[in-house]
């Protein structure tokens, strides 16, 4: 077997893999039903079969290529970017939710959406510039308030609890 684009053989099976496990959890956790009658399970298990699908295409793509695409190689780990993206969701989620076990209360949400900004900006240290960064900081802020608070009306803390009382 000639792989000639490793990053569609690599991509090809990642999807595979996600598809089969959302297929696999909605099969052995949801009644399926039938096309008529669909179940709970139904639909994740017809979009993991998609997704799955679409993940042997492209991996039998990248093997019946025509040519070999060595720009497409797949390099060294980014440890950087994924280390900065886990901990920028990881603040996210202890700003909205706090951590009570310790007694840390919660941030709020547009702290949160600060701290998970600035965090995942420090990725990609060539393009960093604070002043950009606050600003789609704001906009995320303002947007998510408004799509989260106004109309969906959902129950967010939108500041910290020391300063809503």
């Amino acid at each position: 077997m000639n792989i000639k684009s490793q990053k569609d053989f690599f991509s090809g099976v990642m999807f595979m893999i996600v598809g089969g496990a959302f297929g696999w959890g909605s099969y052995s956790s949801y009644s399926i039903g039938t096309g008529a009658r669909m179940g709970p399970g139904y639909f994740p298990l017809m979009l993991g079969g998609l997704l799955a699908l679409l993940g042997l295409i492209i991996l039998m793509g990248s093997i019946l290529a025509r040519e070999q695409q060595a720009e497409h190689e797949i390099g060294a780990i980014a440890w950087r970017p994924l280390i900065f993206i886990l901990l920028a969701n990881l603040s996210f989620g202890v700003c909205l939710g706090g951590l009570p076990a310790i007694g840390l209360q919660p941030f709020g949400m547009i702290i949160g959406i600060f701290a998970l900004t600035i965090i995942a900006s420090y990725a990609d240290m060539h393009n960093f510039s604070f002043k950009g960064i606050f600003i789609l900081a704001v906009i995320l802020s303002i947007g998510s308030y408004l799509a989260f608070i106004l109309l969906l009306q959902l129950q967010i803390p939108v500041w910290p609890t020391f300063i809503t009382g």
